[in-house]
């Protein structure tokens, strides 16, 4: 009986092992497993091409910026000294190990109009641990990046409170670091002398255009003579003596209205500058100044360094003069020549701590004055209103060191152009406020 039942069972057994369904599960899976293992290994061989794609890129788009500021400070440079800092720049800078070597070249195009132009392209191949079992050893990346630069000039004034207010809170020093910082910021984007120029213009309650500027035919003496001078007995009556001009410190007040809110030429007794001596003479003004080389970059640097606090507020006589420094040709301070072939923006930065308190006409030097609000209001307007090729030929951008706690200046607010109008509550947020709007210029110099 025992043999028997051993056989009746495995015929069972096999019977059963025939009819039953289960057993399909492996021999699919058995099937199925190779083309599972190719798309696995197709998934890792893909994750470790597009990692090693992507480091490409980042490193591609930083040694192009790296190779445009080169350029512009050597734009005579040959393709292949191009080529080969740009390779050196992005061996540098690549890390991915999974890829072959990496071959980059470099094309450079300088345009008038549309500025200058440097392409990396980068090309290598990623080896493969799976899908070379299918035909396929390794994988192509490729990639590229531009960089224009110069399309765009820059003519930037600034216009500086130094009235005594800055004294107080660290102000007049954090204003100093911040404003050089920005020199730096625009400066490291110049490849040649025309691309940036930058103004300085101090102002209180007047501005100081230097006593070197004496015989000037754009001054207007008529109130200077009648305060200094002195009284002389001559042919038999007392004459009064003008003194002498070199004597003046520099100082003018506001033009005659309504020529203290426009930008007409000094031509005529109405339209020229008053000279003053006012004692709290601010630093003089410095003219357009490019920005390009360590020389000039320096040059307006200790012209910053220079300032110091002292007399009452006016803004708009700052805001006039650092609108005049922009204008091309003519007396006083004027800007250099622009090139047709190139796109120009004009910016005014002004900075202030104060109310304004006092100008030719109105206030008392120590509160604000809603009249001399109302002045730089209309200036601020018709310099709105100047227009180029149907565009707004200046942008004005204004700060407010506001370190007393009280209220937004409302003619700051008002003089800005959306979104340009920063306030800070501390010394230190002079630097922030710089900072956004160097970032907001040199985007206008530099693009990827």
């Amino acid at each position: 009986m025992f043999i028997p039942s051993i056989s009746d069972k495995a015929r069972n057994a096999a019977r059963r092992f025939a009819r039953n369904e289960r057993g399909n599960v492996a021999m699919i899976f058995a099937v199925s497993l190779v083309p599972l293992l190719g798309f696995v290994g197709a998934a890792i061989d893909y994750s470790r091409t597009t990692a090693a794609r992507s480091s490409m890129k980042v490193a591609l788009d930083s040694a192009a910026l790296m190779v445009s500021k080169d350029l512009g400070s050597n734009p005579s440079m040959s393709t292949a000294e191009i080529s080969a800092k740009a390779t050196t720049y992005f061996n540098a800078l690549y890390t991915n190990s999974a890829s072959s070597p990496i071959t980059v070249t470099a094309t450079y195009t300088t345009n008038t109009k549309s500025g200058s132009t440097v392409t990396l392209n980068g090309s290598g191949t990623v080896p493969t641990d799976f899908m070379k079992m299918v035909g396929f050893p390794q994988m192509t990346i490729n990639g590229g990046s531009t960089t224009t630069w110069g399309s765009t000039r820059m003519r930037i004034a600034m216009a500086l409170d130094v009235t005594g207010s800055m004294a107080s809170s660290n102000k007049m020093t954090e204003m100093k670091k911040a404003a050089k910082s920005l020199v730096d910021t625009l400066s490291s984007a110049s490849r040649m002398t025309e691309d940036v120029y930058i103004s300085i213009v101090p102002f209180a309650q007047m501005v100081n255009v230097g006593s070197s500027n004496k015989d000037a035919s754009w001054l207007k003496w008529d109130d200077w003579d009648d305060s200094n001078g002195y009284w002389t007995y001559k042919n038999n009556k007392w004459v009064w003596q003008t003194a002498d001009h070199s004597g003046w410190n520099g100082c003018v007040t506001d033009r005659d209205q309504p020529y203290d809110t426009t930008n007409d030429a000094p031509t005529s007794s109405s339209t020229r500058y008053p000279a003053n001596q006012y004692n709290a003479c601010p630093d003089p003004i410095l003219g357009m100044t490019t920005a390009y080389g360590a020389t000039n970059t320096q040059k307006l640097k200790d012209k910053i360094d220079d300032l110091s606090p002292n007399g009452a507020t006016n803004q708009s006589i700052g805001m006039a003069w650092a609108w005049r420094t922009l204008q091309v040709g003519g007396d006083p301070f004027p800007a250099p020549t622009k090139d047709s072939n190139y796109k120009y923006t004009d910016a005014i930065i002004l900075l202030s701590d104060g109310d304004n308190t006092k100008n030719r006409w109105y206030g008392n030097g120590s509160s604000n004055s809603p009249e001399v609000d109302a002045r730089q209001k209309i200036l601020c307007d018709n310099i709105k209103a100047e227009m180029v090729d149907g565009k707004r030929k200046t942008t004005i951008y204004t700060i407010q060191v506001n370190t007393d706690g009280g209220p937004d200046f409302a003619v700051l607010k008002y003089c800005a152009d959306s979104g340009q109008f920063f306030a800070t509550t501390t010394a230190a947020g002079i630097a922030t406020a710089f900072q956004a709007i160097g970032n907001s210029l040199n985007a206008l110099r530099v693009s990827r």
